[in-house]
């Protein structure tokens, strides 16, 4: 029980170091990456699609 209680000292001397990021720049940042997974998310949709197609016409043959 001794070393959970160390531990947890520990963790709260940590969080003490940590810099955590202003409001506007959390949420440019998070605005960033909901772009990014978007954009990613179309690209292989895409990709998707016309793998697809090209399978299509492998196995119907057109």
């Amino acid at each position: 029980m001794n070393t959970l209680i160390t531990y947890l000292k520990h963790v709260r001397e940590e969080f003490a170091h940590i810099v955590w990021p202003t409001r506007h720049k959390a949420i440019s940042h998070t605005f960033v990456v909901i772009f990014i997974a978007a954009a990613i998310a179309l690209l292989v949709g895409l990709l998707d699609y016309l793998f697809g197609l090209g399978v299509n016409r492998i196995i119907i043959g057109g």
